[in-house]
C-alpha cells in the first residue's frame, strides 16, 4: 500500500484513502457535513457550498474558481490538511470564517474571528444595489450627498468599509461599544487601506459621537428575539452574544437607536436599518413610525429605510416607544 495514503487516513476509516482530488474532497467535505447536521448562513447557504469554500481554502486554490481545479490532483500533506479542516468543522461546530479567518462579502475578503459577528449584513446588498433607485424614487438628495456616514454598531467594520467604497467622497466614522471587535475593524481598515479614512469609535450607541451629525446612518443592531436566541445553532451561538441578542422582542437596542437617531442625523438625513426576520416584532413595537422597506434578495422585510423626519414625528405621537 502506497504509504502516502496511510498518512491521510484517520482513525482507519479506508474511505479516505481513496480521496485523490479537488471533486472527491468538494464530495466527501459535503457528505460528512450533511451526516453531521451542520448549519450555515455565516457566507455559505449549504453544505456543499462551504466544502467548495472550505476545500480551495484549504489548498490555496482561489475561492471564485472552482471549474479548471475540479479534478486537480493533491498532495497527501494537502489531504491530510483539508481532511483535518473538515472535522474541525464538524466537531467544533464554528463558523467556517472562524476556522479560517476570512470572511468573502460581495467579493471582498475580510479578516473574520470570534471577536464580531461574521460579515453577512443585507446593507452591503443594498448600498451595492437597491439603495440609490430608493432614493432617486422616494427621497431625491444633492449629486454630493452624503458628506458623512455613521456605521452604528461596526462589529468588524465591513458596512463602513462598503460605505467607503460607495460614497467615495464621504467622511466615515464606524462606532462600537466592543473594544474587541473594534481592533478587528482596524484590522480590517488596514486590509482595504482605509485606516486614514474612516474614524473608528468606542462607546455605547451615540455616546461617544458627542454632537456629530450625518446625513446617513447605517446600522445592523442586535435584534434577534429571545425565543430565537434560544433556539440558535451552535454555530450561531459561537458569535458573540451581545452582537445578536435584542432582548424580548428584538427591539431593545433598535428602540435607543430610532430615539437617538434625530440627534445625529441632519434635516434630510436617513437611517437605513437592518431587522432581519423580525419585522413582525418592529411594525409591533413602533407603530406610530412611518417607514420603508427596502427590498433585498433575502427578502422583502428586512431592511427599514426611515427619514429623520419620520422618526422625530413618531416620537413626538408615541414617546414611550423610544428608549
Amino acid at each position: 500500500m502506497n504509504t502516502s495514503h496511510q498518512r491521510v487516513v484517520p482513525n482507519g476509516d479506508d474511505g479516505r484513502a481513496t480521496l485523490r482530488t479537488v471533486r472527491d474532497l468538494v464530495r466527501y467535505a459535503t457528505t460528512r457535513f450533511e451526516a453531521a447536521r451542520l448549519s450555515f448562513g455565516h457566507g455559505s447557504a449549504a453544505a456543499f457550498d462551504e466544502a467548495v469554500y472550505l476545500v480551495l481554502w484549504s489548498v490555496h486554490l482561489p475561492p471564485e474558481r472552482l471549474e479548471p481545479f475540479w479534478d486537480a490532483r493533491l498532495t497527501a500533506a494537502e489531504i491530510s490538511a483539508t481532511l483535518e479542516l473538515v472535522e474541525r468543522r464538524c466537531s467544533e461546530r464554528l463558523p467556517a470564517s472562524y476556522l479560517t479567518g476570512e470572511a468573502w462579502l460581495r467579493g471582498m475578503r475580510f479578516k473574520s474571528d470570534a471577536r464580531a459577528l461574521v460579515p453577512r449584513s443585507l446593507i452591503a446588498e443594498a448600498l451595492d444595489e437597491g439603495f440609490g433607485p430608493w432614493l432617486e424614487i422616494h427621497h431625491p438628495v444633492p449629486p454630493h450627498w452624503p458628506g458623512r456616514v455613521l456605521d452604528l454598531c461596526t462589529g468588524g467594520g465591513s458596512i463602513a468599509i462598503f460605505a467607503a467604497e460607495c460614497f467615495p467622497q464621504a467622511g466615515i466614522v464606524a462606532s462600537d461599544k466592543s473594544a474587541a471587535a473594534l481592533e478587528l475593524a482596524a484590522e480590517n481598515l488596514v486590509l482595504h487601506g482605509l485606516e486614514e479614512r474612516i474614524e473608528l469609535l468606542q462607546g455605547d450607541l451615540y455616546e461617544p459621537l458627542g454632537s456629530q451629525r450625518f446625513d446617513l446612518i447605517l446600522c445592523n443592531p442586535p435584534y434577534v428575539n429571545s425565543a430565537s436566541m434560544a433556539a440558535l445553532p451552535p454555530e450561531f451561538r459561537a458569535e458573540p452574544p451581545a452582537a445578536l441578542a435584542g432582548g424580548n422582542d428584538g427591539m431593545d437596542l433598535v428602540r435607543a437607536i430610532l430615539g437617538g437617531a434625530p440627534r445625529h442625523l441632519e434635516g434630510e438625513g436617513i437611517m437605513l436599518l437592518e431587522i432581519g426576520h423580525e419585522a413582525e416584532h418592529f411594525e409591533a413595537a413602533f407603530p406610530a413610525l412611518e417607514f420603508s422597506y427596502l427590498e433585498v434578495s433575502a427578502g422583502e422585510r428586512m431592511l427599514v429605510l426611515v427619514t429623520r423626519a419620520q422618526i422625530a414625528a413618531a416620537i413626538d405621537r408615541a414617546p414611550d416607544c423610544f428608549g
